[in-house]
């Protein structure tokens, strides 16, 4: 009967924790809803006129992204100042193409959403113009119903969607907010990733968003490690990108002791529910033996991939004639690179499995 009690009493206790921040998050958001609609109110009325006769600004604090709209029509700005600076980001408008561009090249936005008939200037001109002063800026083109086709073909001049009017505020809070995340998954595919060198001790206490290269020892294009021995023999193991890109491990089978291996085949497995992967032997040999604590606990993989982490001992039938077909020094790093862009970028497009990753990045 205590233990009921207990249980109930836990029970009760939890449920009133997230009733409580349910409600203290709704009120955090009414509260800068509040803000915004007060900013809103003020800011629109104030003309910037040595930047652009027809410039309404609307700043927030920590806004998601910078956005300029430009089309001919009052009210469509009107909505788009409404319902954007609700969602809590930064919007500029003006009226006309020309006023647009000179805003682009003094100021930094994510995205320009243009009209497209427009006069002195239309919105394939604006597409053009914007993506050649700032290609890094996002454009979108408004449309109504009779311009479409002409919609889809400012996409061959760079703009990267396009949204129909009239459009609901909900509509439109969706459509930016899938471009936000859109935008910031490009962007993070093209950061160029920090590798460094290190010891196999300094690896463990490195950050996620570092990669680390293991000093001294030999990578193949499959992303396993080699690192010759004393005795002649070579340690074996995957290397930071591998782990990073497939996460926690659950099991892991090691090769068998004894076995003859050539380079190329499948040397080990990793496994975490219903996925595995394949890791292929980097030299060719005959194994000694497996590293029988990974067995009890394959995390080490992850917490320790160059130093408790390795996966088996091998002894090489032809060692010289394949550590040309290793890598090893400066180059390391410079393919490290070329390899978590293209992982990037894959990931941007698509979530990639553990399937996807053996097959585009360790079954070579």
């Amino acid at each position: 009967m205590t233990a009921l009690i207990v249980i109930l009493m836990f029970v009760a206790f939890v449920a009133l924790d997230f009733l409580v921040r349910d409600v203290t998050r709704r009120m955090r958001e009414q509260k800068a809803r509040k803000v915004r609609e007060a900013v809103l109110t003020q800011a629109v009325r104030l003309d910037s006129e040595d930047e652009a006769k027809s410039l309404k600004r609307v700043e927030v604090a920590n806004p998601k992204a910078r956005i300029l709209a430009v089309d001919d029509e009052a009210v469509v700005l009107d909505s788009f100042r409404r319902i954007l600076v609700l969602e809590g980001y930064n919007v500029d408008t003006v009226e006309r193409g020309p006023e647009a561009l000179g805003l682009v090249q003094r100021r930094d936005y994510d995205f320009v959403f243009t009209d497209l008939k427009m006069p002195d200037m239309d919105g394939v001109e604006v597409v053009k113009a914007v993506k050649h002063l700032r290609p890094d800026v996002d454009v979108v083109v408004i449309t109504g119903y009779g311009t479409i086709e002409t919609a889809v073909e400012t996409l061959q001049h760079g703009a990267c969607e396009y949204v129909q009017k009239p459009f609901t505020a909900e509509e439109l809070a969706d459509f930016v907010g899938k471009l936000v995340i859109k935008r910031e998954a490009r962007l993070q595919a093209q950061r160029r990733p920090h590798v460094r060198v290190v010891t196999p001790a300094m690896a463990e206490a490195a950050s996620d968003h570092d990669f680390c290269v293991p000093g001294g020892a030999f990578l193949s294009e499959g992303h396993a490690w080699v690192r010759l021995e004393p005795t002649g023999q070579v340690r074996i193991g995957l290397d930071d990108f591998a782990r990073k890109a497939l996460g926690a491990v659950q099991e892991v089978a090691l090769p068998e002791a004894g076995r003859e291996v050539r380079r190329g085949e499948a040397l080990f497995t990793l496994r975490k529910g219903a996925d595995q992967v394949r890791f292929l032997a980097p030299v060719s040999g005959k194994v000694v033996h497996g590293n029988d604590d990974l067995k009890g606990e394959p995390g080490l993989l992850g917490t320790s991939p160059y130093e408790r982490g390795w996966v088996c001992l091998l002894q090489p039938s032809d060692l010289a004639g394949e550590l040309a077909s290793l890598k090893v020094g400066k180059p390391v790093v410079a393919w490290y690179q070329e390899e978590i862009a293209r992982f990037r970028k894959a990931e941007a497009e698509k979530a990639l499995g553990w399937s996807e990753v053996e097959a585009q990045f360790l079954r070579r």
